[in-house]
């Protein structure tokens, strides 16, 4: 894998591919339903946007169904070289197929994969990344996963991960929490809106106000509230209990478990922290995770 170079995307996106990416389990979806939200509301729509319908408004470029229609076959494992081959070509058709903003999700770090990048930017109009304290998100892929923590912080700091080739998506290049933060985040560029998930949490209005603002949707200080509203944590955990998620794995408890920063200090213990720490220390600097302001209050963990 090498470092994706930021390309002169447009700084006031009107049309093309808008990525919504993320390393796992750092508020990726929680974006993906405001986003919803408030676009049917902007519609008209007096309902708040179903859980489950979000992915048709802002899916995944990753389907198999994409690149089966790309390479006329459906690829597995042993079809990398084409996989990577045709990740431009599919984010075109995708692009050609739509008018105006397509809203993607991804967890693929801003890379090449095989000498190919991994994003098309002749397509791209911009793009959302979503940072989040790496010891919270130990803690949220360790449930995610049910592989327990220590094998989740190994997976974080490891240069290579790339998820496998399944029935329903081709595989994503994540690399490390850190490698994947810095690819996305080193260089400042005006159609990359980073937020922290710990900012939205603080201040959900403020931080995604600043999101709809990025994305030059003319919402009104009203249905910019309602959207938030409407996006609220704890709805999506009620709509999670009485309707299920579809985007769960299924070996997870729930998707939407928590919602807060700092659950570290419950979790981890001193050992599982400096691991962390040792491997992130950096980016984590960068993004006022280091130093800690304060120490883990738990002596255990989570095995």
């Amino acid at each position: 894998m090498t470092i994706e170079p930021v390309q002169n995307t447009q700084a006031q996106p009107k049309s093309g591919l808008i990525w919504l990416a993320s390393y796992p389990k750092s508020g990726n979806t929680w974006a993906r339903v405001f986003v919803s939200n408030l676009a049917a509301i902007m519609s008209g729509n007096a309902e708040a946007a179903d859980l489950n319908a979000i992915a048709r408004f802002s899916h995944s470029a990753n389907y198999q169904t994409y690149f089966k229609e790309v390479l006329g076959f459906t690829p597995t494992a042993q079809h990398a070289d084409e996989i990577a081959a045709a990740r431009a070509k599919v984010q075109q058709k995708i692009a050609d197929a739509h008018e105006g903003l397509v809203f993607l999700k991804t967890h693929n770090a801003l890379a090449h994969d095989r000498g190919h990048p991994l994003f098309n930017f002749a397509v791209t109009s911009g793009a959302v990344y979503i940072v989040r304290n790496p010891l919270d998100v130990a803690i949220s892929l360790a449930h995610h996963g049910s592989d327990g923590l220590d094998k989740a912080i190994e997976v974080m700091a490891a240069e290579n991960v790339v998820t496998p080739v399944d029935d329903i998506f081709v595989n994503e290049i994540w690399s490390s929490w850190s490698r994947h933060v810095w690819s996305w985040t080193r260089q400042a560029h005006p159609a990359i809106r980073v937020m922290r998930y710990e900012d939205m949490l603080a201040d959900p209005l403020a931080a995604f106000t600043g999101l709809a603002r990025h994305l030059q949707l003319a919402a009104s200080p009203e249905q910019l509230a309602l959207a938030v509203d409407r996006s609220s944590f704890e709805r999506l955990q009620d709509e999670e209990t009485r309707e299920g998620f579809t985007e769960k794995p299924e070996r997870a408890g729930r998707f939407f478990r928590e919602g807060r920063a700092g659950q570290w200090r419950d979790v981890l213990s001193r050992r599982q922290v400096d691991r962390v720490v040792a491997a992130h220390r950096e980016q984590m600097a960068r993004f006022g995770y280091w130093p800690l302001d304060r120490a883990p209050r738990n002596a255990g963990g989570l095995r």
